[in-house]
């Protein structure tokens, strides 16, 4: 029975037939009503106020409105399952054609390359938190009520993931962060209708945001103990080369504070200076020459500085692939239905800002 609800684009109701005629179905459960408890304690500053604390975005009778509206959409809404299918990959066409009627998008393509599975895997999972950090940033309205869907479930996979593994919490912060920035600032803005779906639905997303970056903050790593090896037995030179290993100055940064040792390696200028070689060109040190006291160039502060200006090189251990020959989008360990004499020759590594441009008309 087709229903429309306060807002059209919502779903509506959801109704079975009795002896009586149609009843509306609300579903509860005990589950449920702890989320509810558990959200209810979160401070509705963030969402309440703008940028001055006397300016109310949203009343209390909307907020409570948009608890009850919680309940009704649990069923729909909050499910750890996302859209599967068969193949793991997606052609990405721009026009129609006499073939194929339409275009891709953003949503279907989120939907169809199972990233759910791809933030399991090690080597995929920095590429998929990039990923959705740039649709937080921009892409949030391309997104229909499905991908919409799977993006929290893959999101709220991601904070469990940190949370129990305790893996890469400050790049899940920063997502979180730009997330919760972009949701405030749509939000404001719904008389402009900029967000696909009900504006309680994604009310009640900000707080579950919230409630996770609670959950990091009080997240503790865990003091793993080991009588064999450690870091702290390595020698100097090992030691030195798994940090001219590694690309972010924030994880040097990081591992120097674990010993003396390590904090006396991670300050060497010559370690910086690779690392700005590395990312920056050389016209770009000119510009922004910073030096010590002891008139040395402080490459370390260089990197940090030339970071505000100019992009990093990003790295990744496995990334999504297209096939210029047949414009297939598709994970290259699950491959797809080339019809290319030599298909290695055809393959161009898609890096996430890439992935975000494909689908820009």
């Amino acid at each position: 029975m087709p229903f429309l609800g306060q807002d059209w684009r919502s779903p509506g109701w959801r109704w079975v037939k009795t002896e009586d005629g149609w009843k509306r179905c609300e579903p509860f459960s005990p589950a449920l009503e702890d989320g509810n408890n558990q959200l209810s304690n979160i401070s509705h500053a963030v969402i309440l106020t703008g940028d001055d604390e006397d300016e109310e975005i949203y009343s209390t009778e909307d907020c409570e409105f948009a608890a009850k509206k919680r309940k009704k959409d649990h069923f729909r809404n909050n499910t750890d399952s996302q859209c599967f299918y068969r193949e793991k990959w997606i052609y990405v066409h721009k026009e129609s054609t006499r073939e194929r009627h339409g275009y891709c998008t953003l949503g279907e393509a989120f939907n169809r390359l199972d990233f759910s599975s791809a933030i399991q895997d090690i080597r995929r999972f920095n590429y998929v938190v990039k990923l959705l950090q740039l649709i937080a940033k921009s892409q949030l309205t391309s997104l229909s009520g499905a991908a919409q869907k799977n993006y929290f479930n893959i999101l709220d996979k991601i904070v469990r993931k940190v949370v129990e593994d305790q893996y890469n919490p400050r790049l899940i912060k920063d997502l979180l962060q730009d997330l919760s920035s972009t949701l405030c600032i749509l939000i404001r803005g719904v008389g402009k209708s900029v967000l696909v779906g009900n504006i309680n639905i994604w009310i009640c997303r900000l707080e579950t945001i919230l409630l996770w970056q609670q959950q990091l903050k009080n997240l503790q790593m865990n003091k793993q103990v080991n009588n064999g090896l450690t870091l702290s037995d390595l020698p100097l030179h090992m030691l030195n080369n798994i940090l001219y290993r590694f690309s972010d100055g924030w994880d040097i940064i990081t591992l120097g504070q674990v010993t003396p040792t390590l904090y006396m390696l991670s300050e060497d200028r010559q370690l910086w200076k690779k690392l700005c070689q590395y990312h920056f060109a050389e016209k770009q040190f000119c510009r922004h020459l910073i030096p010590s006291e002891k008139g040395h160039i402080d490459w370390k502060l260089m990197y940090f500085a030339l970071q505000k200006y100019y992009p990093i090189k990003e790295q990744y251990g496995d990334t999504l692939h297209f096939c210029r020959h047949c414009s297939i989008l598709f994970w290259k360990d699950t491959g797809h239905p080339c019809t290319a004499s030599d298909p290695n020759t055809c393959l161009m590594p898609v890096s996430p800002q890439h992935f975000i441009d494909l689908f820009k008309f």
